[in-house]
């Protein structure tokens, strides 16, 4: 009987043959034309469903084939697993063979993890999976126990950053072989960090998407900012549902890969009384159970709608956690100052407090850069469901040129921002190179072959910024100069790395850091004026007193509570190269305390 994810793509069987599947339910005839080693044309039988296959006996391994659709038109597999020469080039038929060493491994809880956020061609200077791989033992020095790799699904060229891809299902060619990721996947495993994998399921890229010459991929009831909206819900949409969820199970079992970050769900249009996001929560879910492996489904959201992290039993779609943008703009305002585009919607500290209380910046006040009433609270949900982060790719690269904190602030004020991400309650998510300081940018790039689209894209980045007053030409993505500066610099370690290290390893340690139960912090809310965010944050009878001076200006802080406080951590003293402490080390009520500009101090609260 067929399962509601039937099989797509190609495959090698246990007696040698090799199983061809793909949707095509208009078509009048769908032929295997095998390629290499020997060319075949070899017809393929439908099914009532509209899937054709067909079995060939006795394959080998890296065996390349088309699908000849209605006897005239060429097109690679839209479940390819490896495309050997890119989007347009005909799919390789993939071997599993890996040798997995990982059988102790069993996933890790998102309320654990301290995320790394990674794009593989520009991470390190070999631009691949091995590449990744060298730095395993860094990361794992560094505290992190989860990486989240951008998107490697191939995409057109060489230089992308993943969002474009076309083909799901394959490796990108220039990062790697499949079982060169399964060897960084078991390599991870090893060094004890979890690997969750940015995937696209909202949009295929605009170069080498072959899919409506197979069927109704795509729906016109909707229209995404790529156009026409992925058919999750109209006529026919059965099937494309099976071949996106069947891919994520894929990743997180062929893989072993523990969780997938989904980009851009608010883009994934579905009425379906049962929504894709549940569905493949579900199965995720029931893949879990059936390995006993924890396995994460984390979603890109730009809404502040908590139904989508809320359990399936209570009437929410099921993810597991959700990334949120509002922490950074609030905090990016309180340090830069700026004040455009999106970031009008945030007033500094208060915005920043709220954040820290409430996750969301907006539940349910008037945005004025969006023009309406935006948000609601999420209530009962845990803070560590949702992943906060100073910097990532989204809010590096897609500035004008593409520049970091550490390129446009002191010194003090990236430790700032560093102790506010680590000592939040939140999930905190580091992007590559900020912990150690990284002042090269991180800019948008591609590599297109479509000189049309080329010029396109170009002429797009310069109209994404005309909300915002850089000044300045918009870098050229398709220029291979502008990937070059992306790739990190790897320079001699400093103070910051290590002050990235000590904050990390006392988040997994202090008792209060890791309680992220809502009724245990309490934030101060800012008055008009203020320039100091105190929080209190407590677990297990061990109770923490947070400051923060977000001012380039000396501030006082009264402690006017009936307890006493002990000085754990100040990030002025001149072991993180600070210009030294002020504040006392022991404080009684009534006593003030004077913090240095852009610093952080923990208390412990007697």
């Amino acid at each position: 009987m067929r399962t509601a994810y039937t099989f797509t793509g190609s495959t090698i069987l246990d007696n040698g043959a090799g199983l061809f599947s793909v949707w095509a339910p208009f078509r009048e005839s769908v032929a295997l034309s095998v390629i290499t080693p020997e060319s075949a044309t070899i017809p393929m039988q439908r099914d009532d469903d509209g899937y054709w296959q067909v079995v060939v006996p006795s394959v080998s391994p890296g065996m390349t084939y088309n699908y000849i659709l209605d006897g005239q038109l060429k097109r690679p597999d839209p479940a390819s697993r490896y495309q050997p020469e890119g989007v347009h080039g005909p799919s390789a038929l993939v071997e599993d063979n890996f040798k997995w060493s990982d059988e102790g491994w069993k996933g890790r809880d998102l309320n654990e993890m301290i995320i790394y956020e990674l794009h593989t061609g520009t991470f390190t200077p070999l631009q691949n999976f091995k590449g990744v791989l060298s730095k395993l033992s860094y990361l794992r020095s560094l505290g992190i126990n989860a990486i989240e790799i951008m998107p490697i699904a191939q995409f057109p060229g060489h230089r992308n950053w993943g969002y474009d891809g076309v083909y799901p299902y394959a490796v990108h060619n220039t990062y790697g072989t499949p079982n060169e990721l399964k060897a960084l996947v078991n390599a991870a495993h090893q060094y004890g960090i979890a690997v969750i994998l940015d995937v696209v399921y909202n949009h295929l890229g605009p170069e080498g998407a072959y899919f409506s010459d197979f069927g109704p991929w795509y729906t016109e009831k909707y229209i995404t900012p790529w156009g026409a909206a992925i058919n999750f819900d109209d006529q026919y949409s059965d099937a494309v549902r099976a071949y996106f969820i069947r891919n994520a199970l894929m990743w997180l079992e062929e893989y072993h890969i523990d969780g997938l970050r989904l980009d851009a769900v608010h883009a994934i249009w579905d009425s379906s009384a049962k929504h894709f996001t549940e569905e493949l929560g579900e199965a995720v879910t029931a893949l879990s159970h059936a390995t006993g492996r924890k396995k994460i489904l984390i979603a890109e959201i730009d809404f502040n709608n908590p139904r989508y992290i809320t359990p399936t039993d209570q009437c929410g779609y099921g993810m597991h956690g959700q990334w949120v943008d509002e922490f950074h703009h609030a905090l990016h305002v309180v340090l830069t100052k700026e004040k455009d585009g999106y970031y009008e919607d945030f007033d500094g500290l208060p915005s920043l407090a709220k954040a820290w209380r409430d996750s969301y910046v907006y539940t349910g006040q008037y945005s004025p850069h969006r023009k309406r009433k935006f948000g609601v609270v999420p209530h009962a949900i845990p803070y560590d469901r949702f992943i906060v982060f100073t910097q990532n790719h989204d809010q590096v690269g897609n500035r004008m040129s593409g520049d970091r904190l550490a390129a446009k602030l002191p010194l003090e004020a990236n430790k700032l921002a560093a102790a506010m991400l680590l000592l939040s309650p939140h999930t905190p998510m580091l992007f590559m190179g900020e912990e150690y300081g990284e002042k090269r940018p991180f800019l948008y790039f591609t590599s297109h072959g479509d000189e049309d689209l080329s010029r396109a894209v170009s002429e797009g980045r310069k109209n994404e910024f005309k909300a915002f007053s850089w000044a300045g030409d918009v870098p050229d993505p398709q220029s291979n100069h502008t990937f070059s500066q992306s790739i990190l610099s790897w320079p001699a370690p400093g103070p910051l790395l290590e002050y990235y290290r000590y904050l990390i390893a006392l988040r997994k340690t202090r008792r209060a850091l890791l309680n992220t139960e809502r009724d245990n912090i309490w934030v101060n809310m800012p008055q008009p004026g203020d320039v100091i965010l105190s929080v209190e944050r407590a677990g297990n009878d061990d109770r923490l007193l947070l400051l923060f001076n977000c001012s380039e200006e000396q501030a006082v802080f009264v402690h006017n509570r009936p307890h006493l406080l002990h000085k754990k951590f100040d990030s002025s003293v001149a072991i993180w190269q600070g210009p030294g402490p002020t504040a006392p080390d022991e404080v009684k009520e009534g006593i003030a305390i004077t913090l240095q500009p852009y610093s952080a101090i923990i208390y412990e609260i007697v």
